[in-house]
């Protein structure tokens, strides 16, 4: 169920949201109660140029679309830091075109915000409880050039049809996962 842009809002880059839903349905393959995955995102001709053993593998040299992009999970990843902290440390290399992130959490709906706990740790407790709690899966993707894509499913809904993606739906994730895009100068300085 794709959301509708709004206005001022840009269209979303059909490759990258075609990656971000490719990596749902992956995941999604996989089940619930899985740690934070990383995914480098890289043009896909570009790939398999480099890499044409594992692209063929993959599959991707007899399917490859013209400005695609292919979705490299990042294995070195630490599963047991915080992926939110993680995020804060990453600078991705030029040949890395976007990055993705997909994680699951527990949200509450808008109307018990006032009763969550301000300790972190209480307010984990209180989801953790809390009758009205959903579990969710929400991958979010960024590009270079500062496209968003993101999807989540909902676990009562756990089926492909049910996934609702748009270009905002996450924004303190995306913000995060665009940090990790930004460029490095000779000095190692972000910008």
């Amino acid at each position: 169920m794709t959301q509708e842009p709004s206005e001022g809002t840009t269209l979303p880059d059909p490759a990258l949201a075609s990656a971000v839903l490719e990596v749902e349905a992956h995941v999604g393959r996989e089940g619930w109660d899985q740690p934070a995955r990383l995914y480098a995102l890289v043009d896909t001709h570009r790939f398999i140029a480099a890499e044409p053993q594992m692209a063929e593998m993959m599959g991707l040299a007899e399917t490859a679309v013209p400005g695609s992009l292919t979705a490299i999970e990042q294995e070195q990843y630490n599963a047991e830091n915080p992926i939110e902290e993680a995020l804060e440390t990453i600078v991705w290399p030029p040949t890395v075109d976007g990055c993705a992130v997909v994680i699951e959490r527990l949200v509450l709906p808008p109307e018990v915000d006032e009763e969550i706990p301000t300790d972190p740790t209480e307010a984990a407790a209180f989801a953790r409880q809390h009758p009205l709690r959903q579990e969710v899966r929400m991958v979010a993707g960024a590009t270079r050039t500062g496209s968003t894509y993101c999807a989540l499913r909902l676990k009562a809904h756990d089926d492909e049809q049910s996934v609702v993606d748009g270009t905002d739906l996450v924004p303190g994730l995306i913000e995060l996962v665009l940090g990790t895009l930004r460029e490095v100068d000779e000095n190692g300085e972000t910008s």
